[in-house]
């Protein structure tokens, strides 16, 4: 993948993240009475499905632990329809966006051109394969030019994620597996942010630590061994391949102006306090997808 694409990539994968780290998505739920942290990001990414159950929510984020899904869904579709829920989602962004940014950028003839180049890119991913992709493309594309660059993010980010689960799969990784070898890595977020967020126990995360073990992928101390290390090299290159495509279909110079204006606004929404401390090093400037399913 031309580095072009991934700096692309990146950008747009933590502009993506931005409204899951404010209260704003809470905040339009909240009439809903949809107040649990981890209800109000199942609500908003999940939505666009439709009113799945678990099992399908479960096999789409692959990162976290069925019974913690299953506590939350479907009953959640009972309390917030998704098709309100994208509404939400997309009020959220646009909120979050103007304060963090600022009228004047939101407004911009820049951030209409940015919204036009990702969308031109998200139209150059491929629907086989990418359910959570598939799911975004097929909702309405809002108006507001600093919206739509968020849903066209939205997409690129899904895109990216349903290869990266594909890889992982080829690979023999489970969603908890690859998470203990992403914060057994020097990129990776830490154990007791990762674990309790994605729902689950030390027993799982043990088993996983074992498997990986046996394989030669972590040692005794949990720490990624070169092999590890090696396989995690491999898996974010493939991921990078399954991935091209958008971009590619971009061209080198539109993808290079969009990741340059992409960056800008993510690392102004830094220091607008977007991220928490523990997290701002993580996403300004943005990393790999290993932790964001």
């Amino acid at each position: 993948m031309a580095s072009y694409a991934r700096r692309c990539a990146q950008s747009i994968n933590a502009l993506h993240s931005i409204p899951y780290f404010t209260a704003d998505l809470a905040n339009e739920l909240a009439e809903f009475a949809v107040t649990d942290p981890s209800s109000v990001y199942l609500a908003s990414r999940a939505s666009p499905l439709g009113a799945v159950d678990a099992p399908v929510v479960t096999a789409a984020f692959n990162a976290f632990a069925p019974g913690y899904i299953a506590q939350r869904v479907p009953a959640l579709w009972d309390q917030v329809s998704p098709e309100r829920a994208v509404l939400a989602r997309q009020a959220a962004a646009g909120a979050a966006l103007e304060r963090l940014l600022g009228a004047d950028t939101v407004r911009s003839p820049e951030m209409a051109q940015a919204a036009k180049l990702a969308a031109e890119a998200a139209a150059g991913c491929s629907l086989p394969g990418r359910p959570l992709y598939a799911a975004n493309a097929a909702l309405e594309q809002p108006d507001p030019p600093h919206i739509a660059l968020w849903h066209a993010a939205t997409m690129l980010r899904e895109h990216r994620g349903d290869g990266h689960i594909a890889v992982l799969g080829y690979f023999e990784l489970t969603g908890v597996d690859a998470l203990v070898i992403d914060c057994a890595s020097t990129h990776g977020m830490a154990k007791d942010i990762v674990m309790p967020q994605r729902g689950w126990a030390e027993a799982d995360w043990t088993a996983a630590r074992e498997r990986l073990l046996d394989r030669d992928l972590v040692d005794r101390e949990g720490a990624l061994t070169a092999r590890g290390a090696a396989l995690r090299d491999e898996v974010e290159r493939e991921t990078d391949r399954l991935d091209r495509a958008p971009y590619a279909s971009l061209g080198g110079a539109d993808a290079e102006k969009l990741a340059t204006y992409v960056h800008g606004l993510v690392n102004t929404a830094a220091r607008s306090g977007a991220f928490i401390p523990q997290l701002l090093d993580f996403f300004a400037p943005a990393t790999d997808v290993w932790n964001e399913r």
